[in-house]
C-alpha cells in the first residue's frame, strides 16, 4: 500500500512538472517571436534613421558648397570695393563719392547676413550631428542587447527541443522496454499459474499423505509403545510409554549437535551453489560483455532457487530439535518431525539431481573455450566424476535418512546408523576430493593470459565455500587412535600423575639447592674481589719500595750498603707499621661489614628470584590460557566474519532486487505519465472539437433565426 501511495505521489509531482515546462515552453515560444519581431522593427527604424542621416549628410554638403561660393563671392565683392577705393581716392582725392559709399553699406549688409547665415547654419548643423550620434548609439545599445536577447531565447529554445527530443527518444526506448517486459511479465504469470497449479496439487498430496502418516503413527502407538511397571503390575493394561530423564537428555544433546552439523552444512551448501552461480556468469563467457549459452542461463536459473531447497533442511531438524524435550518420550516412532526433514532431503536431492547434467555440461562448455589446455580438461573429467559421486553419496543418504523416518519397516536401528555414518564418511571423502581437483584447476586458470580478476575472487570464494563443506561433512568422523598408542598413552598418563607429588618435592629440594649454590657463589666471589683488593694493594706497596730502593741505590754509593741495608729494613719496618697492614683489626672488621652486607643481598636477590620464577610460571600459564582463548576468539572471528560476508551477499541480494523493482516501478510510472499526456492532449483537442460544433452549431441556428 505504501508502494502504491509513492507510485501516485511521484506520478502527481511528475505530471504537475510536465504542464509546469510544458507552459513554461509556451511562453518562451511567444516571448521569442516578440523579440525577433521586435528586433525586425527596430531594424527598420535603423534603416529609416541611417537614410535621415543620408539626407543631412547631402544636405551638410550642398550647405557646404554654397558657404564656399558666399565665401568666393564676399572675396571678390571686397576686391571689387578695393578696386573702387583705389579709383576714388585717385579720382577725387580724400572724400568718397556717394555712389560708392551706398554700393559699400549694401555689400557690408549683404555679407553681415550671409555670416550670420552661414554661423546659424554651422549650429545647426552641429547639433544635428550630435543628436543623431546619441541616437546612434542608444540604437545600436538597443540592438545588440536585443540580438544577446534573442539568442539567449533561442538557446533556451534549441535545448528545451533537445531536451523534449530525448525525453521522447527515451520514452519510445521505455514503451519497448515495458512491452518487452509485459510480454515477459505475462509468460512469468502464465509459469507462476502453473507452478501455483501443481502446489496445489502438492499440498493436496502432501494432506493425503498426512492423513496416511497420522493414522498410522496412531496404530503405532497403540501397538508397539509397550507401558512395563515392574512394581504394580495392574498399570500395565494402561499402555503407557516408560519415561527415563537421562535418555531424554542424551537424545536432545544427540540432535543439538546433529542440529549445529546441519546448520554448518546448510551454509556451507548456500554459498557453494551462489557462488557457482556467479561463476556461470562469469566463465567460460562474461555476461557483462556477452550474453551466456541458454544451458547456462537454464544453470543458473535452477541454483537461484537453491535457497528454496537448502533453507527447509535446517528449519525442519529445528523443529525436529525443539519437539525433543524432558516431557516426552523420543523414539524414533514418536519423533514426527524427523519425516519432515527426509522429505525436505529429498527434495534437496531431487535439486541436485536434476542440476546434475547442467553442471557436467557446464564443465563441458569450459573444455570446448579456445583457451582450455589439457591440464585444464583432464582437471574438468575430474570433477565430472566428483560431482556424480557427491550426488549419488546424497542419494543414499536420502535412503537411510527416509529408512529411519519410517521405522515401522525398520529391522535393525544399529545397523542403519552404521551404515548411515559409513556414508557420511564418504560424502566427506568425495567433496575433500573434489575440493584438492577444484582447487588445482584454479591454480591452472590463474595461469590463463585472459583471467579477470573478478573470475579469481570468485574460485577463491568458491574454495572456500568447498572448504567449509569439507570441514562441516568430516565433523562427524572423530579423528581415531590406534589401540596400542591409547594404552601407551594411558600408561603414561598414570605414571605421570603417581610421579607428580615426587617430581614437586624434586623440583622444590631443587630450588633450595640452587638458592643455597647462589649464595655461595656470591661468597666466594667477594672473597675473589677482596682477595684481588688485597693482590693489587701488595703489588703497589711492591712497586713503591722498588721505586725507593732504586732512589736509593742511585743516589748512595755502593761504599754504605750496609748503612743502606739497615735503613731499607728500618723503612721497610715503618712502612709496614705505617701502612694498612698495621690496621689489621680495622680492616678485618670492615671486610666482615661487606661480607655480612652482600650475603643480605644475595638472599634478598635469591629470594627475589624464586619470586619472579613462580610469577614466571604464574604469567605462562595465564598467556597460555589466553593464547587458547585467542585461538578460540580466531575461531570466532572467522566463523563471524563468515557470517557477515553472508549478509553482505544477502545484502547485495535484496539491493539488487530492490533496483530492479525500483526500475520497473519507474518505468511504469513514466509509461503512465505517457498515456496520461497523450490523452490530456486527446481530451484538449476533443474539447476544442466541442467548442468548434458548438459555435458552429449556434451560428446555424442564429442564421436559421434570420431567415
Amino acid at each position: 500500500m505504501a508502494n502504491v501511495t509513492d507510485l501516485q505521489t511521484k506520478y502527481s509531482k511528475l505530471a504537475q512538472e510536465y504542464s509546469k515546462l510544458r507552459a513554461q515552453n509556451q511562453v518562451l515560444k511567444k516571448a521569442v517571436v516578440d523579440e525577433q519581431a521586435n528586433c525586425v522593427s527596430l531594424k527598420d527604424q535603423l534603416k529609416q534613421r541611417d537614410q535621415s542621416l543620408r539626407k543631412q549628410e547631402q544636405e551638410m554638403d550642398s550647405l557646404s558648397f554654397r558657404n564656399q561660393q558666399l565665401a568666393k563671392r564676399v572675396e571678390l565683392l571686397q576686391e571689387e570695393l578695393a578696386v573702387c577705393e583705389a579709383k576714388g581716392k585717385k579720382g577725387k582725392g580724400d572724400s568718397p563719392s556717394q555712389h560708392a559709399l551706398e554700393t559699400k553699406n549694401v555689400f557690408d549688409e549683404d555679407l553681415q547676413k550671409k555670416i550670420e547665415e552661414n554661423e546659424r547654419l554651422h549650429i545647426q548643423f552641429y547639433e544635428a550631428d550630435e543628436l543623431h550620434k546619441r541616437q546612434e548609439a542608444q540604437l545600436r545599445a538597443r540592438l545588440q542587447e536585443l540580438e544577446r536577447e534573442a539568442e539567449q531565447h533561442q538557446d533556451a529554445v534549441n535545448g528545451l527541443n533537445t531536451k523534449y527530443t530525448d525525453t521522447i527518444e527515451r520514452l519510445h526506448s521505455d514503451k519497448a522496454r515495458l512491452e518487452l517486459k509485459t510480454q515477459t511479465m505475462e509468460r512469468e504469470a502464465q509459469e507462476c499459474r502453473m507452478r501455483a497449479e501443481d502446489c496445489q496439487q502438492q499440498l493436496r498430496r502432501c494432506q493425503t499423505e498426512l492423513s496416511r502418516q497420522v493414522k498410522q503413527s496412531s496404530s503405532v502407538i497403540q501397538e508397539k509403545v509397550p507401558f512395563n511397571d515392574t512394581k504394580f503390575v495392574h498399570y500395565n493394561s494402561l499402555n503407557v510409554p516408560p519415561h527415563n530423564r537421562r535418555h531424554q537428555l542424551k537424545a536432545r544433546d544427540v540432535v543439538g549437535q546433529a542440529l549445529s552439523f546441519i546448520q554448518d552444512l546448510v551454509a556451507a551448501l548456500l554459498n557453494f551453489h551462489s557462488y557457482t552461480e556467479q561463476r556461470v556468469h562469469i566463465y567460460p563467457r562474461d555476461s557483462s560483455i556477452e550474453p551466456i549459452s541458454a544451458l547456462n542461463q537454464k544453470f543458473s536459473q535452477y541454483l537461484h532457487e537453491n535457497a528454496a531447497y537448502v533453507r527447509p533442511l535446517e528449519e525442519s531438524f529445528l523443529q525436529l530439535h525443539q519437539s525433543i524435550t524432558e516431557d516426552t518420550v523420543t523414539v524414533l516412532e514418536t519423533v514426527v518431525k524427523l519425516k519432515s526433514f527426509a522429505d525436505h532431503f529429498s527434495s534437496y536431492v531431487q535439486f541436485l539431481k536434476k542440476i546434475l547434467p547442467y553442471q557436467l555440461k557446464s564443465l563441458e562448455e569450459e573444455c570446448e573455450a579456445p583457451l582450455c589446455t589439457a591440464a585444464l580438461t583432464a582437471k574438468n573429467q575430474e570433477l565430472h566424476g566428483d560431482m556424480k559421486r557427491v550426488t549419488s553419496m546424497f542419494e543414499k543418504l536420502q535412503n537411510y535418512i527416509n529408512v529411519l523416518a519410517l521405522p515401522s519397516k525398520l529391522a535393525s536401528t544399529s545397523a542403519v546408523f552404521t551404515q548411515l555414518a559409513g556414508c557420511l564418511h564418504s560424502l566427506h571423502d568425495a567433496i575433500k576430493e573434489m575440493s584438492k581437483h577444484y582447487n588445482q584447476k584454479a591454480g591452472l586458470e590463474q595461469e590463463l593470459p585472459t583471467v579477470t580478476q573478478k573470475l579469481l575472487t570468485t574460485s577463491e570464494c568458491l574454495l572456500g565455500s568447498l572448504g567449509s563443506l569439507t570441514s562441516s561433512t568430516g565433523k562427524p568422523r572423530p579423528q581415531s587412535v590406534p589401540y596400542s598408542e591409547a594404552l601407551s598413552n594411558r600408561r603414561i598418563l598414570t605414571s605421570s600423575t603417581e610421579s607428580r607429588e615426587g617430581l614437586t618435592q624434586q623440583v622444590q629440594q631443587s630450588l633450595e639447592k640452587i638458592a643455597r649454590l647462589e649464595q655461595e657463589k656470591e661468597h666466594w666471589l667477594l672473597e675473589a674481589q677482596l682477595g684481588k683488593v688485597r693482590l693489587e694493594k701488595e703489588n703497589q706497596r711492591i712497586a713503591d719500595l722498588e721505586a725507593q730502593l732504586a732512589s736509593f741505590v742511585s743516589v748512595r754509593c755502593s761504599v754504605i750498603s750496609v748503612n743502606l741495608l739497615k735503613n731499607v729494613t728500618h723503612h721497610s719496618t715503618s712502612l709496614f707499621l705505617l701502612s694498612p697492614g698495621g690496621h689489621v683489626g680495622d680492616e678485618e672488621s670492615r671486610e666482615q661489614l661487606i661480607k655480612t652486607h652482600y650475603m643480605a643481598r644475595v638472599g634478598e636477590l635469591t629470594t627475589q628470584l624464586q619470586i619472579s620464577d613462580s610469577k614466571a610460571v604464574h604469567f605462562h600459564s595465564e598467556c597460555r590460557a589466553l593464547a587458547k582463548r585467542l585461538a578460540i576468539a580466531e575461531k570466532s572471528r572467522e566463523s563471524l566474519s563468515e557470517d557477515v560476508k553472508r549478509a553482505n551477499q544477502n545484502i547485495t541480494r535484496l539491493q539488487d532486487e530492490l533496483t530492479t523493482t525500483k526500475r520497473s516501478y519507474e518505468d511504469q510510472l513514466s509509461m503512465m505519465s505517457d498515456h496520461l499526456c497523450s490523452m490530456n492532449e486527446t481530451l484538449s483537442k476533443q474539447r476544442e472539437e466541442i467548442d468548434t460544433l458548438k459555435l458552429g452549431s449556434k451560428g446555424n441556428a442564429k442564421k436559421n433565426k434570420g431567415r
